[in-house]
């Protein structure tokens, strides 16, 4: 039998989380890491996104999302990372065992000091939309069809309806016109876009697509091949108002509605998760209930921007480095709490120690908000305010609490929002 593959950091995925979660890691000084992927190359989801728009803060330059995803499997390369693509998690153990399949060496288990997850998301399904009708083709989330049109060159229809205003959707919209299609219109739920302004703008109004706010899709015509969706307005507790129905015939549904971290492996090896990103709960060095495993990027909450994902990873690279060399230390700890207005905030526990660093909180707000300020307070005292003209649930806010601030802070701090007057 083949002695067992020991690394100090396996990292799990090799897409922009994964990838920069390796360089940080190799640049703080770990030799020993292995990335695996479990498709056949690096790069993850940016592979399918031609569009640009990416790297504006990491590369100070716009680049479609393949160039993004290049410019970290060069890094990777250039620092000779190994990497193994084609290689499937099959499981985490707590002891931070690692079991791989992969067609160059079967199933086998590689022993970890550190691990690092770095999974990325999937998209919600029609099954969990409950949307009556019959299941005939035509009906694609919005990725799947992203990826046929982008990577395979599939037409998958002429005649679009969208559902969801994700950030995806909206962009398909944009790719699907281009293609020839004609996209009758974007149906989404809430009374606001789940999309950024940029994409809205960019992807609908310049396009002349319209976005019809508080609708969803009641009825999917068509056994075989999808004839056409029934669209209806909803009440303020998301329920459909009868004589507000109308028919749109079309060929094609693209499903957005919505992306859920993809946590199965972090379920099993007994990670504690959180109800309301359904990612792991980490602390300010992101490291998940289990000492040593890490986790970082859309596997940890959804992001809005993938530069926010290679930021957050490099600190998950920067700080399993450290955990190898040094183990855990005993640090004093408060909890992050959420108030009014806020959903969920990443991290839950921020670690106080000196030298006091800064402390990054990323969380999204639970409606649209004008004129009002983000404050963090610890007991009565304010730690922190920043006024906002506009905040929306789309975009993920990301704030800094001075190291100073910090210093001499027990229990929790609270995160909420504030009506200015």
């Amino acid at each position: 039998m083949a002695e067992m593959r020991r690394f100090d950091l396996v990292i799990v995925g090799g897409g922009p989380a994964g990838m920069a979660a390796a360089v940080s890691a190799r640049e703080n000084g770990l030799e020993s890491i292995l990335i695996l992927e479990r498709d056949s190359e690096l790069g993850g989801i940016l592979n399918q996104c031609i569009h640009n728009g990416f790297g504006l803060h990491t590369f100070k330059e716009e680049l479609t999302g393949p160039e993004y995803a290049e410019r970290y499997a060069d890094k990777v390369r250039e620092l000779g990372i190994p990497y193994e693509t084609g290689a499937m998690v099959l499981d985490i153990a707590e002891d931070k065992t690692v079991t791989v399949l992969s067609a160059a060496h079967g199933v086998e288990q590689i022993a970890a000091k550190s691990v690092i997850l770095a999974m990325g998301c999937r998209e919600r399904p029609r099954g969990a939309l409950n949307i009556a009708g019959f299941r005939p083709q035509g009906v694609y989330t919005a990725g799947t069809a992203q990826k046929l049109v982008n990577c395979e060159g599939v037409s998958v229809g002429k005649e679009v309806v969208i559902l969801g205003s994700g950030d995806i959707g909206l962009i398909m919209a944009r790719r699907m016109t281009l293609e020839g299609a004609h996209v009758a219109a974007v149906v989404e739920l809430m009374p606001y876009s789940s999309g950024l302004k940029r994409n809205i703008v960019q992807c609908l109004d310049d396009y002349g697509i319209p976005l019809m706010l508080s609708h969803t899709v009641v009825d999917i015509k068509g056994k075989e091949r999808l004839e056409g969706v029934t669209v209806a307005a909803v009440d303020n507790t998301n329920t459909p108002i009868a004589g507000t129905e109308q028919y749109f015939p079309c060929d094609t549904l693209l499903l957005s509605c919505g992306l859920i971290p993809e946590n199965e492996l972090s379920k099993n090896c007994g990670i504690a998760l959180d109800p309301r990103t359904n990612g792991a709960v980490v602390d300010s060095r992101l490291e998940t209930s289990i000492e040593g495993v890490f986790a970082c990027g859309n596997v940890l909450h959804v992001h809005d921007l993938v530069d926010f994902v290679s930021q957050e990873a490099s600190t998950a690279g920067a700080e399993a480095a450290f955990y190898v060399k040094n183990g855990r230390t005993p640090d004093e700890t408060i909890d992050v709490t959420v108030g009014n207005c806020v959903r969920y905030t990443v991290p839950s526990r921020i670690h106080i120690t000196e030298p006091f660093p800064d402390a990054h909180i990323r969380f999204r707000v639970t409606g649209v908000f004008r004129n009002t300020s983000i404050i963090v307070r610890s007991g009565e005292a304010e730690i922190f305010r920043k006024k906002n003209r506009i905040l929306v649930p789309s975009e993920m806010l990301d704030i800094v609490i001075k190291g100073d601030k910090l210093k001499g802070l027990s229990g929790e701090i609270n995160v909420s929002l504030e009506e200015e007057v």
